[in-house]
Protein backbone atom coordinates (compact mmCIF):
# COMPACT_ATOMS: atom_id res chain seq x y z
CA UNK A 1 0.00 0.00 0.00
CA UNK A 2 0.99 3.43 -0.67
CA UNK A 3 0.81 6.09 2.00
CA UNK A 4 2.78 9.45 1.42
CA UNK A 5 4.33 10.95 5.10
CA UNK A 6 2.14 13.01 6.96
CA UNK A 7 2.99 15.45 9.28
CA UNK A 8 2.96 13.49 13.30
CA UNK A 9 -0.29 15.49 14.30
CA UNK A 10 -1.53 14.28 11.61
CA UNK A 11 -1.57 10.52 12.10
CA UNK A 12 -5.14 10.77 13.82
CA UNK A 13 -6.62 12.04 10.99
CA UNK A 14 -5.98 9.03 9.17
CA UNK A 15 -9.38 6.48 9.30
CA UNK A 16 -8.17 3.35 9.04
CA UNK A 17 -5.53 4.04 11.87
CA UNK A 18 -8.40 5.81 14.06
CA UNK A 19 -10.00 2.28 13.62
CA UNK A 20 -6.92 0.72 14.92
CA UNK A 21 -7.13 2.47 17.58
CA UNK A 22 -10.48 1.87 18.81
CA UNK A 23 -10.09 -1.95 18.52
CA UNK A 24 -6.84 -1.34 21.05
CA UNK A 25 -8.45 0.39 23.40
CA UNK A 26 -12.30 -2.15 23.15
CA UNK A 27 -10.08 -5.49 22.90
CA UNK A 28 -7.25 -5.42 25.32
CA UNK A 29 -9.34 -3.95 28.18
CA UNK A 30 -11.59 -6.98 27.75
CA UNK A 31 -8.43 -9.38 27.79
CA UNK A 32 -7.28 -8.11 30.86
CA UNK A 33 -10.73 -8.99 32.46
CA UNK A 34 -10.43 -12.37 31.46
CA UNK A 35 -6.72 -12.86 32.59
CA UNK A 36 -8.53 -12.23 36.18
CA UNK A 37 -11.31 -13.76 35.62
CA UNK A 38 -10.58 -17.23 34.19
CA UNK A 39 -7.76 -17.62 36.62
CA UNK A 40 -10.09 -17.35 40.09
CA UNK A 41 -12.83 -18.99 38.23
CA UNK A 42 -10.76 -21.90 38.09
CA UNK A 43 -9.38 -21.91 41.62
CA UNK A 44 -12.75 -21.08 42.84
CA UNK A 45 -14.30 -23.84 41.75
CA UNK A 46 -11.18 -26.52 42.39
CA UNK A 47 -8.26 -24.26 44.21
CA UNK A 48 -5.79 -26.82 42.39
CA UNK A 49 -2.95 -25.58 40.83
CA UNK A 50 -2.95 -27.59 37.99
CA UNK A 51 -6.09 -27.76 37.37
CA UNK A 52 -5.26 -23.52 36.31
CA UNK A 53 -2.00 -24.83 34.52
CA UNK A 54 -4.53 -27.15 32.65
CA UNK A 55 -6.37 -24.43 31.46
CA UNK A 56 -4.13 -21.80 30.70
CA UNK A 57 -1.83 -24.22 28.76
CA UNK A 58 -5.52 -24.46 26.67
CA UNK A 59 -5.40 -21.23 25.77
CA UNK A 60 -2.48 -21.32 24.32
CA UNK A 61 -2.33 -24.53 22.92
CA UNK A 62 -4.25 -24.32 19.56
CA UNK A 63 -1.57 -21.97 18.13
CA UNK A 64 0.62 -24.56 17.56
CA UNK A 65 -2.34 -25.36 14.68
CA UNK A 66 -3.49 -22.44 13.48
CA UNK A 67 -0.84 -19.60 13.94
CA UNK A 68 0.94 -20.20 10.72
CA UNK A 69 -2.03 -20.70 8.81
CA UNK A 70 -3.56 -17.70 10.32
CA UNK A 71 -0.31 -15.88 8.95
CA UNK A 72 -1.13 -17.12 5.52
CA UNK A 73 -4.77 -16.00 5.97
CA UNK A 74 -4.19 -12.39 6.83
CA UNK A 75 -1.26 -12.25 3.81
CA UNK A 76 -3.98 -13.19 1.40
CA UNK A 77 -7.46 -11.36 2.71
CA UNK A 78 -7.65 -8.78 5.16
CA UNK A 79 -6.10 -8.57 8.21
CA UNK A 80 -9.13 -6.24 9.90
CA UNK A 81 -11.37 -8.83 9.05
CA UNK A 82 -8.88 -11.90 10.49
CA UNK A 83 -8.84 -9.59 13.43
CA UNK A 84 -12.71 -8.92 13.55
CA UNK A 85 -13.61 -12.78 13.33
CA UNK A 86 -11.07 -13.56 16.01
CA UNK A 87 -13.19 -11.15 18.40
CA UNK A 88 -16.73 -12.86 17.82
CA UNK A 89 -14.61 -15.64 18.38
CA UNK A 90 -13.13 -14.67 21.41
CA UNK A 91 -16.96 -12.89 22.29
CA UNK A 92 -18.42 -15.94 22.20
CA UNK A 93 -16.37 -18.39 23.84
CA UNK A 94 -16.16 -16.22 27.11
CA UNK A 95 -20.15 -15.45 26.80
CA UNK A 96 -20.37 -18.56 27.10
CA UNK A 97 -18.45 -19.31 29.89
CA UNK A 98 -19.71 -16.43 31.91
CA UNK A 99 -23.55 -17.74 31.24
CA UNK A 100 -22.16 -21.11 32.66
CA UNK A 101 -20.21 -19.30 35.64
CA UNK A 102 -23.64 -17.41 36.65
CA UNK A 103 -25.94 -20.38 36.29
CA UNK A 104 -23.50 -22.79 38.36
CA UNK A 105 -22.92 -25.38 35.97
CA UNK A 106 -19.33 -24.40 35.18
CA UNK A 107 -16.46 -27.96 35.10
CA UNK A 108 -13.40 -27.26 34.55
CA UNK A 109 -13.51 -28.97 31.44
CA UNK A 110 -16.02 -26.57 29.95
CA UNK A 111 -13.59 -23.68 31.32
CA UNK A 112 -10.63 -25.61 29.23
CA UNK A 113 -12.86 -26.34 26.08
CA UNK A 114 -14.19 -22.62 25.85
CA UNK A 115 -10.43 -21.18 26.82
CA UNK A 116 -9.02 -23.26 23.91
CA UNK A 117 -11.61 -21.62 21.71
CA UNK A 118 -10.15 -18.12 22.68
CA UNK A 119 -6.71 -19.41 21.87
CA UNK A 120 -7.99 -20.43 18.32
CA UNK A 121 -9.05 -16.50 18.16
CA UNK A 122 -5.67 -15.69 19.67
CA UNK A 123 -4.12 -17.53 16.98
CA UNK A 124 -5.46 -15.57 14.66
CA UNK A 125 -5.50 -12.00 15.81
CA UNK A 126 -1.24 -12.06 16.33
CA UNK A 127 -0.43 -12.46 13.20
CA UNK A 128 -3.11 -10.24 11.34
CA UNK A 129 -2.17 -7.45 13.88
CA UNK A 130 1.15 -7.15 13.21
CA UNK A 131 0.05 -6.68 9.44
CA UNK A 132 -2.49 -4.21 10.04
CA UNK A 133 -0.18 -1.59 11.26
CA UNK A 134 2.43 -1.03 8.37
CA UNK A 135 -0.55 -0.73 6.04
CA UNK A 136 -2.37 2.14 7.76
CA UNK A 137 0.39 4.54 7.97
CA UNK A 138 3.50 6.15 6.12
CA UNK A 139 7.09 4.14 7.00
CA UNK A 140 8.80 7.60 8.55
CA UNK A 141 5.57 7.12 11.19
CA UNK A 142 6.04 3.90 11.90
CA UNK A 143 7.59 3.92 15.21
CA UNK A 144 5.26 7.05 16.45
CA UNK A 145 2.44 5.07 15.07
CA UNK A 146 3.45 1.76 17.11
CA UNK A 147 3.86 3.30 20.17
CA UNK A 148 0.52 4.81 19.95
CA UNK A 149 -1.57 2.31 19.22
CA UNK A 150 0.76 0.09 22.07
CA UNK A 151 -0.03 3.23 24.27
CA UNK A 152 -3.57 2.82 23.83
CA UNK A 153 -3.25 -0.74 24.43
CA UNK A 154 -1.33 -0.83 27.44
CA UNK A 155 -3.80 2.17 28.76
CA UNK A 156 -6.53 0.11 28.13
CA UNK A 157 -5.44 -3.16 29.83
CA UNK A 158 -4.50 -0.96 33.22
CA UNK A 159 -8.32 0.20 32.89
CA UNK A 160 -9.64 -3.81 32.11
CA UNK A 161 -7.14 -4.95 34.67
CA UNK A 162 -8.14 -2.13 37.56
CA UNK A 163 -11.90 -3.23 36.56
CA UNK A 164 -11.67 -6.87 37.15
CA UNK A 165 -9.98 -6.97 40.42
CA UNK A 166 -12.49 -4.79 41.26
CA UNK A 167 -15.65 -7.49 39.34
CA UNK A 168 -14.21 -10.44 40.45
CA UNK A 169 -14.11 -9.69 43.96
CA UNK A 170 -17.23 -7.96 44.37
CA UNK A 171 -19.50 -9.52 41.86
CA UNK A 172 -17.72 -12.87 40.99
CA UNK A 173 -16.04 -13.78 37.93
CA UNK A 174 -18.73 -15.02 36.07
CA UNK A 175 -20.27 -11.22 35.68
CA UNK A 176 -17.00 -9.72 34.74
CA UNK A 177 -16.56 -12.16 31.89
CA UNK A 178 -19.67 -10.90 30.69
CA UNK A 179 -18.25 -7.92 30.51
CA UNK A 180 -15.40 -9.06 28.38
CA UNK A 181 -17.64 -10.87 26.41
CA UNK A 182 -19.62 -7.28 25.57
CA UNK A 183 -16.17 -5.30 24.91
CA UNK A 184 -14.64 -7.98 22.74
CA UNK A 185 -18.02 -8.33 20.65
CA UNK A 186 -18.05 -3.95 20.25
CA UNK A 187 -14.40 -4.54 18.77
CA UNK A 188 -15.82 -6.35 16.07
CA UNK A 189 -17.17 -3.06 14.85
CA UNK A 190 -14.29 -0.53 14.08
CA UNK A 191 -11.99 -3.76 12.34
CA UNK A 192 -14.69 -4.29 9.83
CA UNK A 193 -14.54 -0.60 9.20
CA UNK A 194 -10.78 -0.37 7.94
CA UNK A 195 -10.26 0.09 4.32
CA UNK A 196 -6.61 -1.13 3.36
CA UNK A 197 -5.58 -2.14 0.00
CA UNK A 198 -3.73 -5.55 -0.71
CA UNK A 199 0.38 -5.99 0.45
CA UNK A 200 0.88 -6.93 -3.19
CA UNK A 201 -0.76 -7.95 -6.72
CA UNK A 202 0.66 -11.15 -6.72
CA UNK A 203 -0.38 -14.44 -4.73
CA UNK A 204 1.04 -18.00 -5.00
CA UNK A 205 -2.34 -19.94 -5.02
CA UNK A 206 -0.89 -22.80 -2.91
CA UNK A 207 -0.62 -22.22 1.04
CA UNK A 208 1.85 -24.86 1.36
CA UNK A 209 4.17 -22.86 -0.65
CA UNK A 210 3.40 -19.46 1.47
CA UNK A 211 4.35 -20.85 4.23
CA UNK A 212 7.59 -22.24 3.13
CA UNK A 213 7.92 -18.61 1.77
CA UNK A 214 7.55 -16.97 4.96
CA UNK A 215 9.14 -19.53 6.91
CA UNK A 216 12.80 -18.94 4.27
CA UNK A 217 12.13 -15.29 5.23
CA UNK A 218 12.35 -16.04 9.15
CA UNK A 219 15.08 -18.47 8.95
CA UNK A 220 17.26 -15.51 6.44
CA UNK A 221 17.47 -13.19 9.74
CA UNK A 222 19.69 -14.50 12.33
CA UNK A 223 18.50 -11.84 14.90
CA UNK A 224 15.17 -12.73 14.39
CA UNK A 225 15.14 -16.33 14.75
CA UNK A 226 17.44 -16.01 17.88
CA UNK A 227 15.14 -13.68 19.67
CA UNK A 228 12.08 -15.58 19.01
CA UNK A 229 14.07 -18.77 20.27
CA UNK A 230 15.23 -16.72 23.47
CA UNK A 231 11.44 -15.60 24.48
CA UNK A 232 10.14 -18.97 23.71
CA UNK A 233 12.10 -20.16 26.90
CA UNK A 234 11.18 -16.66 28.88
CA UNK A 235 7.72 -17.28 28.07
CA UNK A 236 7.79 -20.75 29.04
CA UNK A 237 9.44 -20.09 32.69
CA UNK A 238 6.72 -16.75 33.21
CA UNK A 239 4.07 -19.26 32.22
CA UNK A 240 4.74 -21.44 35.16
CA UNK A 241 6.50 -18.81 37.54
CA UNK A 242 4.29 -15.74 36.95
CA UNK A 243 0.82 -16.63 34.89
CA UNK A 244 -0.06 -20.04 36.91
CA UNK A 245 2.37 -19.44 40.24
CA UNK A 246 1.49 -15.60 40.38
CA UNK A 247 -2.51 -15.95 41.20
CA UNK A 248 -2.06 -18.55 43.42
CA UNK A 249 0.76 -16.43 45.48
CA UNK A 250 -1.90 -13.66 45.21
CA UNK A 251 -4.35 -15.90 46.89
CA UNK A 252 -2.59 -17.42 49.82
CA UNK A 253 -0.25 -15.16 50.45
CA UNK A 254 -1.10 -11.17 49.20
CA UNK A 255 -4.75 -10.72 49.69
CA UNK A 256 -6.31 -12.78 46.78
CA UNK A 257 -7.68 -11.40 43.53
CA UNK A 258 -7.73 -7.73 44.44
CA UNK A 259 -4.04 -7.85 44.60
CA UNK A 260 -3.39 -9.85 41.53
CA UNK A 261 -5.04 -7.27 39.30
CA UNK A 262 -3.03 -4.72 41.10
CA UNK A 263 0.18 -6.14 39.83
CA UNK A 264 -1.36 -6.73 36.64
CA UNK A 265 -1.98 -2.82 36.84
CA UNK A 266 1.17 -2.16 38.04
CA UNK A 267 2.51 -3.77 34.59
CA UNK A 268 0.22 -2.16 32.42
CA UNK A 269 1.08 1.49 34.15
CA UNK A 270 4.41 0.50 33.35
CA UNK A 271 3.40 0.19 29.45
CA UNK A 272 1.66 3.21 29.24
CA UNK A 273 4.75 4.96 30.19
CA UNK A 274 7.08 3.23 28.22
CA UNK A 275 4.74 4.01 25.54
CA UNK A 276 5.04 7.55 25.88
CA UNK A 277 9.02 7.34 25.88
CA UNK A 278 8.61 5.00 23.03
CA UNK A 279 7.87 7.65 20.42
CA UNK A 280 11.51 9.06 20.64
CA UNK A 281 13.53 6.34 22.42
CA UNK A 282 16.39 4.47 19.89
CA UNK A 283 19.16 2.40 21.40
CA UNK A 284 22.18 2.48 19.50
CA UNK A 285 21.73 -1.23 19.60
CA UNK A 286 18.65 -2.41 19.32
CA UNK A 287 18.87 -5.64 19.26
CA UNK A 288 20.81 -6.03 22.21
CA UNK A 289 18.43 -3.91 23.94
CA UNK A 290 15.77 -6.30 23.64
CA UNK A 291 17.95 -9.33 24.26
CA UNK A 292 18.14 -8.03 27.78
CA UNK A 293 14.72 -7.52 28.20
CA UNK A 294 14.13 -10.84 28.63
CA UNK A 295 15.74 -10.82 31.74
CA UNK A 296 13.53 -8.18 33.04
CA UNK A 297 11.04 -10.55 31.63
CA UNK A 298 11.39 -12.40 35.12
CA UNK A 299 11.52 -9.19 37.56
CA UNK A 300 7.81 -9.27 39.25
CA UNK A 301 8.29 -13.44 39.51
CA UNK A 302 11.32 -12.73 41.53
CA UNK A 303 9.68 -10.64 43.89
CA UNK A 304 6.91 -12.72 44.36
CA UNK A 305 9.00 -15.71 45.07
CA UNK A 306 11.00 -13.98 47.38
CA UNK A 307 7.74 -12.82 48.83
CA UNK A 308 8.21 -9.37 48.70
CA UNK A 309 5.62 -6.76 50.40
CA UNK A 310 2.84 -6.23 47.07
CA UNK A 311 3.51 -2.29 46.99
CA UNK A 312 7.18 -3.32 45.86
CA UNK A 313 5.79 -6.20 43.84
CA UNK A 314 3.75 -3.75 42.01
CA UNK A 315 6.88 -1.83 41.52
CA UNK A 316 8.98 -4.06 40.19
CA UNK A 317 5.62 -4.85 37.60
CA UNK A 318 5.70 -1.45 36.71
CA UNK A 319 9.61 -1.30 35.95
CA UNK A 320 9.50 -4.27 33.74
CA UNK A 321 6.26 -3.07 32.05
CA UNK A 322 8.18 0.20 31.04
CA UNK A 323 10.70 -1.81 29.92
CA UNK A 324 9.03 -4.51 27.85
CA UNK A 325 6.89 -1.34 26.04
CA UNK A 326 10.31 -0.02 24.89
CA UNK A 327 11.39 -3.57 23.86
CA UNK A 328 8.01 -3.98 21.85
CA UNK A 329 7.91 -1.04 19.78
CA UNK A 330 11.56 -1.66 18.60
CA UNK A 331 10.84 -5.40 17.89
CA UNK A 332 7.70 -4.14 15.87
CA UNK A 333 9.42 -1.56 14.04
CA UNK A 334 12.34 -3.68 13.05
CA UNK A 335 9.74 -6.65 11.49
CA UNK A 336 8.13 -3.88 9.78
CA UNK A 337 11.12 -1.73 7.90
CA UNK A 338 12.91 -5.60 7.60
CA UNK A 339 10.31 -7.70 6.06
CA UNK A 340 8.28 -7.46 3.01
CA UNK A 341 5.24 -6.13 2.97
CA UNK A 342 3.68 -9.01 1.16
CA UNK A 343 4.80 -11.80 3.66
CA UNK A 344 5.19 -9.91 6.95
CA UNK A 345 2.20 -11.62 8.66
CA UNK A 346 3.50 -15.12 7.49
CA UNK A 347 6.81 -14.14 9.43
CA UNK A 348 5.03 -12.46 12.14
CA UNK A 349 3.27 -15.80 12.82
CA UNK A 350 6.90 -17.40 13.34
CA UNK A 351 7.74 -15.11 15.34
CA UNK A 352 4.63 -15.92 17.35
CA UNK A 353 4.26 -19.09 17.50
CA UNK A 354 8.16 -19.40 18.65
CA UNK A 355 7.06 -17.15 21.31
CA UNK A 356 3.99 -18.76 22.56
CA UNK A 357 4.76 -22.52 21.61
CA UNK A 358 6.41 -23.13 25.02
CA UNK A 359 3.91 -21.42 26.76
CA UNK A 360 1.70 -24.38 27.39
CA UNK A 361 4.37 -26.91 28.07
CA UNK A 362 5.57 -23.92 30.98
CA UNK A 363 1.84 -24.22 31.80
CA UNK A 364 1.63 -27.97 32.36
CA UNK A 365 4.89 -27.86 33.77
CA UNK A 366 3.56 -25.39 36.79
CA UNK A 367 1.14 -28.14 38.53
CA UNK A 368 3.68 -30.54 39.01
CA UNK A 369 7.03 -28.06 39.72
CA UNK A 370 5.03 -26.84 42.35
CA UNK A 371 4.14 -30.15 44.03
CA UNK A 372 7.57 -31.39 43.75
CA UNK A 373 9.69 -28.93 44.80
CA UNK A 374 7.45 -25.78 46.44
CA UNK A 375 6.02 -22.99 44.78
CA UNK A 376 9.13 -20.69 45.55
CA UNK A 377 11.55 -22.78 44.13
CA UNK A 378 9.78 -23.12 41.18
CA UNK A 379 9.40 -19.59 40.78
CA UNK A 380 13.14 -18.92 41.25
CA UNK A 381 14.06 -21.98 38.50
CA UNK A 382 11.62 -19.60 36.26
CA UNK A 383 14.10 -16.67 37.06
CA UNK A 384 17.17 -18.58 36.20
CA UNK A 385 15.60 -19.80 32.65
CA UNK A 386 14.61 -16.43 32.05
CA UNK A 387 17.80 -15.00 32.95
CA UNK A 388 20.15 -17.50 31.87
CA UNK A 389 18.77 -17.75 27.53
CA UNK A 390 18.70 -13.60 27.67
CA UNK A 391 22.56 -13.66 28.31
CA UNK A 392 22.96 -16.71 25.98
CA UNK A 393 20.79 -14.95 22.98
CA UNK A 394 23.68 -11.97 23.42
CA UNK A 395 26.15 -14.84 21.56
CA UNK A 396 25.45 -14.00 18.01
CA UNK A 397 27.20 -10.96 16.24
CA UNK A 398 24.18 -9.90 14.48
CA UNK A 399 22.22 -9.56 17.93
CA UNK A 400 25.16 -7.45 19.50
CA UNK A 401 25.38 -5.25 16.81
CA UNK A 402 23.78 -2.44 14.81
CA UNK A 403 21.66 -4.06 11.84
CA UNK A 404 20.26 -1.02 9.53
CA UNK A 405 16.62 -0.59 10.76
CA UNK A 406 16.69 1.01 14.17
CA UNK A 407 14.80 3.94 14.71
CA UNK A 408 17.58 5.88 15.49
CA UNK A 409 21.36 5.74 14.35
CA UNK A 410 24.71 3.91 16.03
Amino acid sequence: MSLRPVAPQRLLRLHGFRMLLLDRLLAPAATAVSMVAVSFAVLGLTGSVTDLSHVLAAQIAPALVFMPVSGVVADRFGAQYVIAASCLLTACCEGALALLLLTGQAQVWHIMLLEAGTGTALALFLPASTALLPRLVPDAELQRANALSRLVMNAATVGGGAFAGVAVAAFGPGWALAADAAGMLAAVVPNLLIRTARAAPARSPEPLRELREGWREFRSHTWLWVIVLQYSLVFMACSWGYSVLGPVVARTSLGGPAAWGEILVAESLGLVVGGCAATRFAPRRPMRFVALCGAAVAAPTLAMALLLPLWLICAFSFTTGVLVELMMVQWNVAMARTIPADRLARVGSYDMLGTVVATPLGALLAGPLAATVGIRPAQFAAVFLAVSVSVLALAPKEVRTEVGWAGGNA
